[in-house]
């Protein structure tokens, strides 16, 4: 297996477990996504800046007891790393407070990357969190321009934020445009609902898979998956869980999907041909089974599914 590059932010999920009470927790969407590609077998590269400071040695020493290949991380003392502030309803559902900006992933440059990591990996995945503000959308739009020059597949989890974009932001044409240049794309329908009219969706999905896009994953919480590829849709049933905690359901979905293409070599090469097979819905059900283990279970990097869940899944179809 070569690798999985999940370019963005890693920040620490200070979690209220009980009112007034903070536990923190490592996460950020694209280290999730790494640490469950590592912690299932894959092999993983997290690659972004982290804050010289008490919560970024955090991060980097958290990444690494999870096998999370960390060579290509870079650090600064010019900001420090980012916090989020999450509180939870009775169902387990999210609420955020960011304090981001300022941050360290915010200062990730194009010249940041390092060219090998991209001639040792096979696909690159990224976030909308890594286009909040220009300068690292630039940088992101630098990775994807890498990742396409060393024919990487794209992987893209839209993974909306909307109190981490500036007032004035237009985000919906910022992230309407780094859409249209992924190959895969996992996407909400409260997401979509937000970037384009509620009427307008289908011919917008349908749009997309004319372009570079091969693969939509359309998740709507505990409802089925739908998988829209340019010639098919299908639809993906996912478990049912009491849910204890959503807070990296999504990014366990993706690390799942992601773990899926990478143990079975999947690339930009012969994606085309994996979206036409039953190979792409076995993938996501595997990847539904992810995000239904890791609600169940409090925190991000700790609640997200490891090798005995993926053996198992195997095995029996179930987790």
């Amino acid at each position: 297996m070569q690798n999985v590059i999940c370019f963005g932010e890693a920040l620490i999920d200070m979690l209220s477990t009980e009112p007034g009470t903070f536990k923190q927790f490592p996460g950020g969407a694209p280290a999730n996504a790494a640490v469950a590609i590592a912690k299932m077998g894959g092999n993983a590269i997290f690659s972004g800046m982290l804050g010289n400071d008490m919560f970024g040695k955090y991060l980097h020493q958290s990444l690494n007891e999870y096998a999370v290949n960390t060579e290509f991380v870079r650090w600064t003392d010019q900001a420090k790393t980012a916090l989020a502030f999450v509180s939870l309803d009775a169902e387990g559902e999210r609420s955020f407070e960011f304090y981001r900006p300022p941050a360290a992933d915010l200062l990730f440059r194009p010249n940041d990357f390092d060219l090998t990591m991209f001639q040792q990996s096979t696909i690159f995945h990224f976030c909308s969190n890594s286009l909040t503000d220009e300068s690292i959308a630039n940088s992101t739009k630098h990775g994807i321009t890498l990742a396409t020059q060393n024919d990487c597949l794209v992987s893209m989890d839209v993974n909306l934020r909307k109190n981490l974009w500036p007032a004035t932001a237009d985000y919906q044409s910022i992230i309407i445009a780094y859409m249209e240049m992924a190959h895969v794309i996992k996407v909400s329908l409260e997401e979509l609902e937000a970037l384009v009219d509620k009427a307008d969706i289908v011919d917008f999905l349908q749009t997309l898979l004319t372009q570079k896009c091969q693969l939509v994953m359309l998740t709507d919480g505990a409802n089925p998956i739908i998988c829209m590829t340019k010639n098919t849709s299908i639809s993906v049933t996912a478990p049912e869980v009491i849910a204890v905690d959503t807070t990296a359901a999504g990014d366990a979905f993706i690390g799942g999907f992601l773990y899926q293409l990478n143990k079975q070599n999947i690339s930009l090469i012969n994606l085309d041909t994996f979206v036409c097979s039953e190979k792409l819905i076995q993938a996501v059900q595997f990847a539904a089974c992810c995000g239904a283990y890791t609600v169940t279970r409090q925190g991000a990097f700790p609640a997200l599914p490891d090798r005995v869940m993926a053996e198992k899944f195997e095995r029996q179809g179930q987790y």
